[in-house]
């Protein structure tokens, strides 16, 4: 797995980690952890087709009447 080295970070930044650890019952370091996952993949980031399921489903679902052309597609031409 591979590792994080974070430089000059501000005592007071430093100081509210590890509180917000504290806080949260676990090391500063799996705070961090959590805190860059957050930020780089949110929860309730919108999944569109999970949203456009649920639309479906509150219309009942979606009846499509389409026919198509029988006929072969005729190739296409680059010349």
């Amino acid at each position: 797995m591979p590792v994080l080295t974070v430089r000059n970070v501000s005592d007071e930044v430093h100081r509210a980690l590890r509180l917000r650890a504290a806080q949260n019952g676990r090391s500063t370091e799996a705070e961090v952890r959590d805190i860059l996952q957050e930020a780089v993949l949110p929860k309730n980031q919108l999944n569109l087709v999970d949203e456009l399921a649920k639309i479906r489903e509150m219309l009942g679902g979606v009846e499509l009447d389409i026919t198509r052309d029988p006929s072969p597609a005729e190739p296409a031409s680059f010349d």
